[in-house]
């Protein structure tokens, strides 16, 4: 049996995003860093996202089993209140921004939504949440920007912000030299009083 063709499977994430504001915002405080350290690989401003759930390659087919359930989930789901404050790395090579806010929401939200892919049957890494914005990878050659860049965000607090959307992402990593690109396959609106 051969292994699935690329065309055949799709890299998906559920996510909340920050909106423009916000982004713009820590992108402001993220300036001098771009500047300093033009060899990280800066993630685009666009892809930002808070991942609830990562389910790596999945089959095109799996796809559409998620979409009803997650719809059905924003529509009871308020939005939360949540803001960009700090910054930090994993293993000296990540730097992320961390969430602040409604957090004991989001970790509700993200245990409903994980529940919702165990029950599509969809096979994934339950990794505990932290929740994070990731900004940058530093080269392997320079581990040390990464933290370099952590310190001087330490005092960074942006505005509060609801998270309106519930988002089902696809992304082409692995798919060739070039940047990942992450694009919506669907989002959803939340309307609930949860």
């Amino acid at each position: 049996m051969q292994p699935p063709s690329p065309a055949a499977t799709v890299r998906v994430f559920i996510a909340l995003a920050p909106p423009d504001e916000a982004k713009e915002e820590l992108a402001r405080e993220l300036r001098p860093a771009y500047r300093a350290y033009p060899g990280m690989r800066w993630n685009r401003i666009e892809d930002w996202h808070i991942t609830l759930a990562f389910l790596g390659e999945l089959p095109v087919a799996a796809v559409p089993l998620l979409q009803p359930p997650l719809a059905a989930l924003a529509a009871a789901h308020r939005p939360l209140e949540l803001a960009l404050r700090g910054s930090g790395h994993f293993d000296q090579r990540v730097l992320w921004s961390g969430i602040d806010g409604e957090i004991d929401g989001l970790h509700l939200l993200t245990s409903q939504v994980r529940t919702i892919v165990r029950e599509c049957g969809i096979p994934f890494e339950d990794r505990p949440l932290r929740p994070h914005l990731t900004l940058a990878r530093a080269r392997r050659s320079d581990p040390s920007s990464t933290s370099e860049v952590a310190a001087t965000l330490t005092g960074f607090t942006g505005r509060t912000w609801p998270a309106e959307r519930l988002h089902l992402v696809g992304s082409n990593i692995g798919r060739g030299p070039g940047p990942i690109h992450y694009r919506d396959i669907r989002s959803w609106q939340f309307t609930g009083r949860h």
